[in-house]
C-alpha cells in the first residue's frame, strides 16, 4: 500500500529559557524566506499545518513553527509539577528570539494568531530589526476579558473539553466541520492549566495600548488580519489597533472566525497569499 508522507520535518532542541533548560519541538517545511509561526493560547504548532503543506506558500518560503514549553511535543521543565505556569511578556518574548537564534534565522518573517498576534505588536515595537515583516492575526492591543478562568484548571471538571467548548463558538460558521473539530481537538488535548496560564499573559500581562504609538512601520512592515466572526479580537479592535499605527495594514476576513490558519485553511490562504507575496517583493 503506497503512503503519502507529507513535507513536514520535526525535531527537538533543548533552550535554555527563564533560566531553566525547555525541550522544544520545532518542525518545518519548504525552502526559502523564514517565516515563523506563532500558535494560539493553549494550543499548538498543528494549527499551521496546512501552512506547510501549501506549495504557494512552501516553494518560497520555510515555514517554521515550535510549541511554547508545556505545549504540544514540548515539555514543561523539570519541576513543572511545583508550580503555576504563568505565560508573560517577558517569557514569551524570550521564547520567540530563542528560537530564532538557534535555528540561525535572519530576519525571519513572522507570523501569530491570538496571543501569538498579541506579541506581534511586543516585537514590533522592541524588535523590529529583528524581523523583515510581521503578520499578526486576530490581533489587537487590548481586549475587555469576556471568560471566567477559574474553570480552565479544576479538578472536578475536564480542562480540556472546558477550554474547547470555550473557543468553539469563535470559530466562524462556514468553516469546514472536520477543520473545525481538528481546531478543537488541540484544545481537547492542552495540559492541566495551560490554557489558564497562556490567558494570564493575554489578560493580565499585555495591554499595549502604551506601545504601539512606538512602532515604527518603516523599519518592520506590520499586517493586522482578524476574522469577522471573531467576538474575542474583534474587527473594531484590530481596526482601533491599525489607527494608532501609522503604515500599519488592517484587514477584515470575510467567513473567518479567531482560527483562520486551521479552521479555514482555504479560505485564509486568500488573505495570506498576498501579504507574503509583498513579503517576497520587498525581500527580493
Amino acid at each position: 500500500m503506497a503512503i503519502e508522507f507529507e513535507p513536514i520535518t520535526g525535531r527537538y532542541a533543548t533552550l535554555t529559557l527563564d533560566g531553566r533548560a525547555c525541550r522544544l519541538f520545532i518542525e518545518e517545511a519548504g525552502q526559502g524566506i523564514p517565516l515563523l509561526c506563532l500558535h494560539t493560547a493553549g494550543s499548538d504548532s498543528r494549527q499551521y499545518r496546512h501552512l506547510m503543506t501549501d506549495p504557494a506558500v512552501t516553494d518560497h518560503f520555510r515555514v517554521i513553527a515550535f510549541d511554547l514549553p508545556w505545549h504540544g511535543k514540548s515539555t514543561p521543565p523539570a519541576g513543572f509539577h511545583d508550580e503555576e505556569y504563568r505565560l508573560t511578556t517577558a517569557t514569551y518574548t524570550e521564547a520567540v528570539l530563542a528560537v530564532a537564534d538557534a535555528l540561525e534565522l535572519e530576519r525571519p518573517a513572522l507570523i501569530g494568531c491570538s496571543m501569538g498576534g498579541r506579541i506581534v505588536l511586543h516585537l514590533a515595537a522592541h524588535h523590529a530589526d529583528r524581523f523583515r515583516a510581521l503578520i499578526g492575526v486576530e490581533c489587537a492591543d487590548h481586549q475587555t476579558s469576556w471568560y471566567d478562568t477559574t474553570w480552565l484548571h479544576r479538578s472536578d471538571v475536564h480542562g480540556g473539553e472546558v477550554c474547547a467548548a470555550m473557543v468553539s463558538g469563535l470559530v466562524a460558521p462556514q468553516s469546514p466541520e472536520e477543520y473545525r473539530w481538528e481546531t478543537l481537538w488541540g484544545y481537547m488535548q492542552s495540559g492541566p492549566g495551560v490554557f489558564k496560564g497562556d490567558l494570564y499573559f493575554y489578560r493580565e500581562d499585555s495591554d499595549f495600548r502604551d506601545r504601539t504609538p512606538l512602532i515604527d512601520t518603516s523599519r518592520c512592515p506590520l499586517w493586522l488580519l482578524t476574522g469577522e466572526y471573531d467576538y474575542s479580537c474583534t474587527p473594531e479592535d484590530t481596526e482601533r489597533t491599525a489607527a494608532g499605527i501609522v503604515g500599519a495594514e488592517a484587514v477584515i476576513m470575510k467567513e473567518q472566525g479567531h482560527f483562520p490558519m486551521s479552521e479555514n485553511p482555504a479560505k485564509f490562504r486568500e488573505y495570506l497569499l498576498p501579504v507574503l507575496e509583498r513579503i517576497r517583493a520587498v525581500t527580493d
